[in-house]
């Protein structure tokens, strides 16, 4: 640049004087504009179906526990791509480039999955939390849900058919949380409400089945199991919304120092901010499990 500056001024023509920044100027947008696109073009294609370092090539497989729960996945098949984490994937898995037919499901245990070493999938979605011990093992995308506290009750309780958190206070009714957790903190202060304390879930879920209280809070994943499998005429009352910043959530699971990591991460937040991941978590996660939120 300096040197054909130079050279420029060593030229007596006047007409030189003026044509050659020009040619210079537009030579140097036009490069400069290519590079950029090139880069752009390059990155995305890096982050398709064909590009990818999958275990499979051509394919993207994808884990789950066994078995996987409602509303998670719908009657235990993931291939259905019915239920919340099932939806999750495929979006995922369109958004880099693969058709449904090009996706290959597998089995995992829970801790198997966390384990050190090799996997046998591209990335595992099994509502793992994300924490910094285990990601000393392991990748993770970043969140694609937070978990949200929820009041399980009974049919014919008095907070049964509640829809709002006024609804919740004027039935005056007594709600219990485990000692020490995120759970005590809302039935405080997202509800207001002076809550009755237990040492631990397995306490609060006797007190409820006794008719002791009216509702026991605890994170969205374990009401889903204790309305359905614990409580005789369970029901989720509702769930609040989650405002804790120490959550960081539930991410995708992938091997320690994924080549695809970063790909997968960058698929779940283009379906974030296109607003399908939130599309399928109204349809999924409120909608169809019969847990509506509370405001």
């Amino acid at each position: 640049m300096l040197y054909l500056s130079e050279e420029v001024k060593g030229l007596r023509m006047r007409k030189l004087k003026f044509i050659a920044p020009l040619a210079i100027a537009a030579l140097l947008l036009t490069s400069c504009g290519s590079s950029g696109e090139s880069k752009s073009a390059s990155a995305s294609a890096e982050c398709k179906a064909g590009a990818l370092s999958t275990v499979t090539p051509d394919v993207l497989t994808i884990a789950t526990g066994e078995p996987a729960y409602s509303p998670w996945v719908l009657n235990d098949k993931p291939e259905s791509g019915e239920g919340f984490e099932a939806a999750v994937a495929y979006a995922i898995a369109k958004e880099l480039g693969y058709k449904n037919e090009n996706v290959k499901w597998v089995r995992t245990t829970f801790d198997g999955a966390i384990a050190p070493g090799p996997k046998t999938f591209d990335f595992n979605i099994q509502q793992y939390s994300i924490t910094a011990e285990r990601a000393k093992v392991v990748d993770f995308s970043s969140s694609y849900y937070k978990s949200n506290q929820s009041i399980v009750s009974f049919k014919g309780s008095k907070i049964a058919s509640a829809k709002s958190i006024a609804d919740i206070k004027a039935a005056n009714p007594k709600i219990g949380a485990a000692v020490g957790t995120t759970s005590l903190d809302a039935v405080e202060n997202a509800l207001g409400l002076k809550p009755q304390v237990f040492n631990d879930n397995a306490a609060g879920v006797a007190a409820l089945k006794n008719g002791q209280i009216d509702g026991f809070v605890v994170d969205l994943p374990t009401a889903f199991y204790l309305s359905a499998a614990e409580i005789k005429d369970g029901i989720i009352v509702g769930q609040l919304e989650n405002s804790s910043s120490a959550d960081e959530g539930a991410g995708l699971l992938l091997a320690k120092d994924s080549p695809i990591t970063s790909c997968v991460t960058n698929a779940l937040e283009a379906i974030r901010k296109s607003g399908e991941l939130e599309t399928i978590t109204n349809k999924w996660l409120t909608s169809a499990a019969g847990a509506p939120f509370l405001k």
